[in-house]
């Protein structure tokens, strides 16, 4: 049995690289080869699916460079928990750390490893979802599932091993997902570009359209519709760009933290969003937007790539997509565990995520996240979840930028290495953008939002049933 004690220390092993591949890696999912494709029926246009990505690079990046100061003030394990907690109070921190451990982090490592093994049903099909392996009623467990599950309990099972191990790992498999997805760009503006696909989508570029399914058939639209259609387009490309914030997580792990955590922030969601504006440049160079919207099964890269590399471009986007959510996947796992282990610290979560092993990580935490998110995989409503996912996440990134506002008042004379990026005004631009989202997207998906906002609230009288455990420890 391994030593655990609260006496540890996490120890600092990971460098400005480390952290830059682990925003990098854990931004990059199977979202950039897919969500072009909602995006695509939601606006109609080459010009606004263009502008909705450009829109979520500088609202990523916006809220990346002003988590700098905070990560900056407070370069502990935790991140944007702890940042919560001091701008507000440990019940807001609270509702952060429930909704994170309910759908925010776990269900995001479900469906991003059922992702993982819908691709690689692609090179040995037994893998696939449509293999039922076993039945009890109407409760099903297939193929898919059994090995995302497989994947989550090896990924936890290296990352219980020490930082070292989860980080070269992550390093590794994002160097190579960085280059693949260049290539994959490259290729497809030298290889599979047509002149007269580019030109007929750029005709119009700038005439949004609605797809309407009853109907099949196109709506111009402008107005509200045209606001309402842009934040729906917005979940997908919002989704893909989301995760960024895990390195705030590992603060405690990180060399210089004042100094890199912030510089790995803006860097890894710059190379993102660059990385994902070319992305969808190159399928408009190869595809008409009919077929980026019309897709099958959304999969806009595969289409993509099987008019750049022929049927073999199939099997490219299924190694591709694997690669990709695999190390999506391991900074996942291991960025949420310290969210955990921060909350059993303050006696919100099960006491034992506040343990680190000899490895000086904490395993508890990193199993528990691994349990639920394998419930979450086996529940096959992960796709309902991502969709309560998003605006949770929204909500809590305003609340924390404006944090920085409050922090700046309540905390005047605090050290501050490094101040927001064009604060006040950036910081903002953000919280008004993001809240203008978050409003059109419970008025047009109250059934789904509503939820997210249900679960969230839920954590209020866990947090108060809690509080005497904390009290009597």
């Amino acid at each position: 049995m391994e030593k655990e004690t609260e006496d540890q220390h996490f120890k600092r092993e990971l460098g400005l690289l480390d952290g830059t591949m682990l925003v990098v890696g854990s931004m990059i999912g199977s979202g950039i080869f897919i969500v072009s494709a909602d995006i695509g029926r939601q606006v109609g246009s080459a010009g606004w699916l263009t502008l909705i990505w450009v829109l979520t690079g500088l609202v990523t990046v916006i809220a990346a460079v002003s988590y700098g100061e905070l990560s900056a003030m407070f370069p502990k394990a935790g991140g944007q928990y702890v940042y919560l907690k001091e701008a507000y109070n440990k019940l807001i921190a609270f509702l952060y750390g429930w909704s994170f451990f309910a759908v925010i982090q776990t269900g995001t490592i479900a469906a991003v490893g059922v992702a993982f093994s819908k691709f690689a049903a692609y090179l040995f099909e037994p893998l696939s979802d449509e293999n039922i392996l076993f039945s009890f009623g109407d409760f099903n467990i297939n193929a898919a599932q059994l090995m995302s599950i497989f994947t989550i309990i090896v990924l936890t099972y290296i990352n219980s091993k020490g930082v070292k191990n989860g980080k070269l790992l992550q390093t590794f498999l994002t160097v190579i997902k960085i280059v693949s997805l260049f290539g994959l760009i490259i290729f497809g503006f030298t290889l599979g570009a047509k002149a007269e696909v580019w030109n007929a989508n750029w005709a119009d570029a700038w005439s949004p359209a609605n797809y309407n399914a009853a109907t099949d058939s196109w709506m111009p639209i402008a107005g509200s519709a045209l606001l309402a259609a842009v934040s729906a387009a917005m979940v997908g490309s919002l989704f893909s760009s989301d995760a960024w914030n895990g390195v705030t997580f590992i603060a405690a792990e990180i060399r210089n933290p004042e100094k890199n955590v912030g510089l790995s922030l803006f860097l890894g969601t710059f190379i993102v969003s660059v990385i994902y504006i070319l992305a969808n440049l190159m399928y408009l160079s190869v595809m008409p937007l009919h077929d980026i919207a019309f897709a099958k099964s959304d999969r806009v890269a595969v289409v993509a790539a099987q008019n750049i590399f022929g049927n073999t471009g199939t099997l490219i986007i299924a190694v591709m997509i694997m690669i990709s959510t695999f190390a999506c996947n391991n900074g996942l796992i291991m960025a949420g565990a310290r969210v955990y282990y921060t909350m059993a610290k303050d006696g919100l979560f099960f006491k034992k995520a506040a343990l680190l092993n000899k490895s000086s990580v904490p395993a508890w935490a990193l199993w528990f996240q691994c349990i639920w998110a394998s419930a979450l995989c086996l529940t096959g409503k992960y796709g309902d979840l991502l969709d309560y996912v998003m605006i949770i996440v929204i909500i809590f990134y305003i609340l924390t930028i404006y944090g920085i506002f409050i922090l700046r008042r309540k905390m005047p004379d605090a050290v501050r290495p490094y101040r927001a990026f064009g604060y006040p005004v950036l910081p903002f631009l953000y919280i008004i953008v993001a809240a203008a989202i978050c409003i059109s997207l419970l008025i047009t998906k109250t059934s789904t939002c509503g939820w997210g906002v249900v679960i969230m609230l839920a954590g209020i009288p866990v947090y108060y049933l809690s509080k005497p455990k904390e009290t009597a420890e």
